[in-house]
């Protein structure tokens, strides 16, 4: 398999945005966020399955098709450093990867971390994933502290590891109505990724960094917009990523600024290409 180079990574991956016209990237980890290769290579090389398969664990958020799945069709506006993490991402992953949704795949709405912590050892041994992003979190607001949300999370992804599956986590979008423990909760989430020394995407930072005052399609200003139809990062409801339809499909800075679902999926390919280069081809 051809192994495209690091280098192109590293703008997107380690440089900071000077503007939002200048760069599409994703802001740098600090060091602590970014010192898992090792680690994971330690977890990839227990692995016995097969390589590209790649799970993706979640919630509403991640059993939509507007997450991952329209990659592989449209990416209108991309950098040349999204597009090579797309062409390292499509000669690496196994082509049904892109479509792996449902329950039992480890993705549904309304879920929390509790039906993940239920469900991981199922997922385990079925799907047997060499790489496993999850995000969990959103619905968890309603009902869980923080301090079970991050023993079950801890818990699920410690399984994960001791199957040999390499795993990323994401914090969750700021949510309108309790976006203070939106924030508590994305805390948690990268506390244990520099505990456990796994890949981190920094989702509810990255929104904040382009619209720290405006994220919240609740807002009375988007009050003419209806679902997910709002030009910020969080739709209607707020509290699931917008997908306006003038910025869908668009991966511009300009773009990353107005559609959540747009900037989730940049951040997760980049990343995925990055554990791709460190770690699972070596």
């Amino acid at each position: 398999m051809k192994k495209v180079t690091l280098v192109l990574f590293a703008l997107a991956l380690t440089t900071p945005i000077q503007t939002h016209a200048e760069s599409p990237g994703i802001q740098a980890p600090r060091k602590a966020e970014n010192d898992w290769t090792a680690a994971m290579k330690r977890v990839h090389a227990k692995f016995r399955g097969q390589a590209g398969t790649f799970a993706q664990f979640g919630d509403s958020i991640t059993v939509s098709r507007a997450f991952w799945f329209t990659l592989q069709h449209n990416r209108k506006n991309a950098s040349p450093e999204m597009e090579s993490a797309f062409q390292m991402v499509k000669e690496y992953m196994l082509e049904d990867c892109w479509d792996r949704k449902g329950p039992e795949y480890g993705n549904q709405g309304r879920m929390t971390i509790r039906w993940a912590h239920q469900n991981v050892d199922t997922w385990l041994e079925k799907l047997n994933p060499e790489l496993a992003l999850m995000m969990f979190g959103t619905n968890d607001l309603n009902g869980l502290e923080v301090e079970e949300y991050a023993t079950k999370t801890r818990q699920v992804v410690r399984k994960c590891l001791d199957n040999g599956t390499v795993v990323i986590l994401s914090t969750i979008p700021p949510r309108h109505g309790r976006a203070e423990k939106a924030a508590e909760f994305a805390d948690a989430v990268r506390e244990i990724a520099r505990e456990l020394n796994v890949p981190l995407i920094d989702y509810h930072a990255e929104i904040l960094k382009r619209r720290p005052d405006d994220w919240d399609g609740a807002l009375e200003k988007f009050s003419e917009y209806k679902g997910y139809d709002v030009p910020t990062l969080v739709a209607r409801d707020g509290v699931h990523p917008s997908n306006p339809k003038q910025y869908t499909g668009d991966y511009s800075a300009e773009a990353l600024r107005h559609n959540g679902f747009s900037l989730r999926n940049y951040g997760a390919l980049i990343k995925y290409a990055e554990v791709i280069d460190k770690v699972l081809s070596e």
